[in-house]
């Protein structure tokens, strides 16, 4: 016992009062790092050496499998353990929400945890170097809710950073979907009518999307190419209004889903949709207008109210003040 106070004196008199956190931090960072060095130099799986030769052997072949792949990273097959939740449940959560945020790459999951686990890792550097070269330079004493904030905040920051960063672009693509899914309607609605296919018109609609709504135009393509792989088309409508996650798009996969099932007119349920979509727009945007004056109500106060009371009170108070002062001399 004596010996471990004797070090951690040391420890402190060389490097702070947090000297013992730095340096299990520092060790942990080695340790990681030795982690990942000795991962990167393990020998290749010899079944996937003989698929990677068969590959090459065959010409071209490599291109496609690449392609279909959807740039998937063989450097991250390696951390898949580290990188990946063990419950199916939550894998398969976290990669519609992936999804929904527009990142539809089958290593989305295992950078986004990389990311996590880097900025974490970078933040927690950054804080105890920013707490050991400038918050304890003086020696003074420092409260542990401060020594705390100041290390390990950052480090939180930085690892809760990525989630943020998905949800705020989950709900802008929401948005974009909400916005431009009255207009696809109606696009739609012309092609059909005009005697497209629902597969021509899905291809037509997302070309003419793209420039103001990429996010809507995106869906489109995929439902496009995934019909054209034969894969089921409800099953594809069906995986489209999942990954939306939009209420209006998946009323409209439904639509699609009934009429397909029961062999009646895509044009005529297009057209009843198309019209419900258009009062909806126009009920959000009159919502939108009717919430305006609330919100006005407050910047108004702020910057019309004490303007108007410094010109109406102010030369009362400086009467007041000058009547005061002339009292006071005369006495």
């Amino acid at each position: 016992m004596e010996l471990f106070n004797s070090v951690n004196t040391a420890i402190q008199d060389v490097l702070g009062p947090l000297g013992p956190m730095i340096l299990v931090g520092a060790l942990g960072t080695v340790m990681v790092v030795l982690t990942v060095i000795i991962m990167l130099r393990q020998p290749e799986d010899p079944l996937n050496k003989l698929k990677r030769d068969a590959a090459n052997r065959n010409g071209g072949s490599v291109h496609r499998e690449k392609l279909r792949q959807g740039g998937h990273n063989e450097q991250l097959d390696r951390f898949a353990s580290f990188l990946e939740p063990k419950d199916v449940a939550e894998l398969s959560a976290k990669q519609l929400q992936l999804r929904q945020a527009g990142y539809q790459s089958k290593d989305a999951v295992r950078m986004f945890h990389a990311a996590q686990m880097l900025l974490g890792l970078l933040g927690l550097g950054l804080g105890v170097f920013y707490y050991t070269f400038y918050m304890n330079v003086d020696g003074a004493e420092v409260s542990t809710q401060k020594m705390i904030m100041y290390t390990v905040g950052p480090g939180g920051i930085g690892y809760y950073l990525p989630q943020y960063w998905v949800t705020r672009r989950v709900e802008e693509r929401k948005e974009q979907i909400t916005q431009g899914f009255p207009d696809s309607l109606d696009m739609m609605l012309v092609c059909v009518e005009a005697g497209q296919s629902l597969e021509q018109s899905i291809v037509r609609v997302a070309r003419e999307l793209r420039a103001s709504f990429p996010a809507l135009a995106d869906e489109f393509d995929v439902v496009a190419y995934e019909m054209k792989a034969g894969k089921d088309k409800a099953t594809v409508l069906n995986d489209m209004g999942e990954r939306c996650g939009v209420q209006d798009v998946a009323s409209f996969v439904t639509v699609l889903v009934q009429s397909t099932s029961f062999g009646t007119s895509i044009a005529d349920a297009l057209r009843v949709y198309a019209g419900e979509m258009r009062d909806k727009r126009v009920m959000r945007a009159e919502e939108a207008a009717n919430k305006l004056p609330t919100k006005m109500t407050l910047a108004t106060m702020m910057l019309t109210v004490p303007p108007l009371l410094i010109i109406l009170v102010g030369p009362s108070v400086m009467g007041i003040t000058k009547m005061g002062s002339l009292s006071a001399g005369g006495n």
